[in-house]
This record gives structure tokens, sequence and C-alpha cells, in this order.
């Protein structure tokens, strides 16, 4: 077992330090919550081509096992992206690697909620594990899975994150 030097320690805690929102506590939760729309489903198809139509057919949805239009999972994983970036563990955070089970389809309509919760931080510099999780306005989990984090240190040298409240 190799042990971290106190400088390897000090650049760590410097790179927390230095990260807009600080570290963040194991146990600690953020969400964000949007109404989905045919919109988000042709915003996702003018970036991606996805024409599924499962997002574009009523009648071929309506006959399908969802019983409607559905959204891609992008714009239900999308959502995630939102919480990590913004507010936890906020701006500067990019994903390291991702495992996520859509196990419900998000009907176009639906009203989501991306949640996440820190269960580890790294000691050794800015990497976070997430439990992440969609639901819909039923409390039926949509997407459910993990998430590894980096949250890149913006703040110049010296200059110190933002305490929590």
């Amino acid at each position: 077992m190799t042990h971290a030097s106190p400088a390897d320690r000090r650049l760590a805690r410097t790179a927390w330090e230095r990260t807009i929102n600080g570290r963040p506590a194991v146990g600690a939760t953020a969400e964000r919550r949007r109404q989905t729309s045919m919109r988000d489903v042709e915003r996702f198809t003018e970036m991606t081509g996805d024409r599924n139509p499962l997002h574009y057919d009523t009648t071929l949805a309506a006959a399908s096992p969802f019983g409607g239009l559905i959204v891609q999972g992008g714009v239900t994983s999308g959502l995630l992206n939102a919480v990590v970036a913004e507010d936890l563990p906020g701006p500067g955070t990019v994903f390291l690697s991702i495992e996520w089970q859509f196990v419900k389809a998000v009907v176009v309509g639906d009203e989501i909620t991306a949640r996440v919760e820190v269960t580890r931080v790294r000691e050794d510099k800015p990497v976070c594990t997430l439990t992440t999780t969609v639901r819909n306005a039923r409390g039926e989990t949509c997407l459910a899975g993990t998430a590894v984090t980096y949250t890149v240190p913006l703040r110049p040298e010296g200059a110190h994150a933002v305490t929590p409240a």
C-alpha cells in the first residue's frame, strides 16, 4: 500500500479548495426537475440525428409497450449532466465514467427529477462517486446507476472555494 506524501496531500487539498463549490461531503444530494416536451425530442434529434419512430410516430408508439411517444435516453440522462455541472459537485465537473440502467421509458410530457448523491470523495484529487437516479412524477425510477466525476480546479492559486452553508 502506498501512502501519499505530505506534498501530495497538500496538492490534493489545494485542488479541492480551488474548485468552485469546494469539496462535497459524503451524503450530500442535489436534484433538478423539468417537464419533458416534444421540443426536447426535436432538439435532441437536431444534435444527434436520432429519428426513432418511438419518438415521432404516434401510431407506432401507441402500439408499443410504452403506449405513447417517449423521449430519447439522452434527454432523460441529460438532466443529470446539469445537476453535476451546476449543482453537485458543481462548476467544472465532468463525467469520468457512468453506469446507467434505463429501467422505464420517459413519456413525452412526463415531469422528471434527476438526483445525485455523493457516496465517495477521493482524498488525493477532486474525484467523486455518485449514485444517480431519474424518476418520473409518479416516483417511478426511469434511470438508475452510478457515476464518477472529476471537478476541474477553476479558481486561481490562493483563492478558496465557497464554504457550503
